[in-house]
């Protein structure tokens, strides 16, 4: 049933997402929670990780999402893909504490109010 649930989500949701995504500026960073809310999917930051696992754009910056610790969420794939987003957020200007964490402070989007929720595709 968890699978048919997760196959159910219609295209459109997942093309939000990814217009969210791409709206993310070099050098800064979203949480999955934040483009969940971008994206007119309140509260469901997880929909944001099931389609960015299933991204087939690499058009789409899909390393400039990471939760809400500031953190690299750990991936089923192991840990080479959370090496090559470390790699590209670096590759950005990005930089991580003592801890692995990126300070949100500093580097999360803060996208315009009027934004909010008209991401539609």
């Amino acid at each position: 049933m968890k699978l048919r649930c997760r196959h159910a989500m219609n295209s459109s949701t997942y093309r939000n997402i990814y217009a969210a995504v791409s709206r993310i500026p070099r050098g800064q960073v979203a949480t999955y929670g934040q483009i969940a809310l971008l994206a007119g999917l309140p509260g469901r930051a997880r929909q944001v990780g099931y389609a960015l696992s299933a991204l087939n754009d690499p058009s789409v910056p899909w390393h400039r999402v990471i939760n809400a610790k500031g953190e690299i969420s750990p991936r089923s794939g192991g840990s080479e893909a959370d090496e090559l987003q470390r790699l590209r957020l670096e590759d950005e200007g990005i930089r991580f504490d003592s801890h692995g964490r990126i300070p949100l402070h500093l580097y999360r989007w803060r996208p315009q109010e009027a934004f909010l929720y008209t991401v539609s595709v």
